[in-house]
């Protein structure tokens, strides 16, 4: 038999020989890793830490900011310096623009972003000869107020112990009294002419739609209802022309029957046209 080789036990020197080394290696690393993050914070410390020159600096530039906005909303809102200097009037004819400026009654030197534009729009609106009214701000200091006027289309006598002539507009707008019968417009015959009446609103909406040419030659123009519009011609025939439907075709008809004798032309039924004598 082979002689059984005993294997060496080691002794308690041996561990702490062991032991020693260990900590001397983990001790060798640590201090490796500690280098290694004290040059990663060398690298990064001042982005992630500001000095005090640039956290001063922030403060400045964020104060200035908010004085800034705050002088903007002083200047836009509260400031006579972006205020109403002067009002300017376009597309008024017969309606005095100084009359308009005083019914607008715009405050002056009040901011512009102030302004109610709705509020003065509705106080020119309401005057007798304007049609439409439109309100801007023109910066820095001036109002603009475009106006449309009101074009009369006939006209109608109060007769005797009534207020005069006034002239009616293409609505049926009564918006102007004048001293006396205004040439080259025709007379409403009716009852009542207001732009509330339905009948007033249906003649005024022929003379309105008809070629220009035959309107120069009405004279009167009457109804009893919405659909029954007829007039005189300066010849002195009547057309009974209906509601403002299918102008042109009734126009065409009108212009073919005419050349023929009559007293009464009748075209409300275009397709069924007829002449009475």
């Amino acid at each position: 038999m082979s002689p059984t080789r005993e294997r060496r036990r080691p002794s308690e020197e041996d561990e702490r020989d062991r032991a020693a080394l260990a900590r001397e290696r983990r001790g060798r690393r640590s201090e490796e890793e500690r280098r290694r993050t004290r040059a990663a914070r060398a690298k990064t410390g001042p982005r992630a830490r500001p000095n005090r020159q640039a956290e001063i600096r922030r403060r400045w530039v964020a104060l200035l900011t908010v004085l800034t906005i705050v002088a903007g909303v002083y200047l836009l809102f509260f400031s006579s310096m972006l205020g109403v200097k002067d009002v300017a009037v376009s597309g008024a004819r017969t309606v005095p623009a100084d009359q308009i400026r005083a019914v607008a009654a715009v405050p002056a030197d009040q901011p512009l972003l102030r302004l109610d534009a709705d509020e003065i729009r509705d106080r020119v609106a309401g005057m007798p000869g304007i049609a439409t009214v439109e309100v801007s701000r023109s910066w820095p200091n001036t109002v603009e107020i475009t106006v449309t006027e009101r074009t009369a289309i006939a006209f109608f006598d109060s007769g005797p112990g009534g207020d005069g002539v006034h002239l009616v507009d293409g609505g049926g707008v009564v918006f102007k009294t004048v001293p006396a019968r205004p040439a080259g417009l025709p007379e409403l015959k009716l009852p009542k002419v207001s732009a509330d009446d339905p009948v007033t609103r249906a003649v005024t909406a022929v003379l309105g739609v008809i070629p220009e040419q035959l309107l120069k030659q009405v004279t009167t123009a009457t109804a009893k209802t919405p659909a029954s519009v007829e007039f005189t011609l300066s010849s002195g025939k009547i057309v009974r022309w209906g509601t403002a439907e299918q102008t042109d075709r009734k126009a065409k008809v009108l212009a073919a029957l005419l050349t023929q004798e009559g007293k009464v032309y009748d075209v409300a039924a275009p397709e069924l046209p007829t002449i009475t004598s």
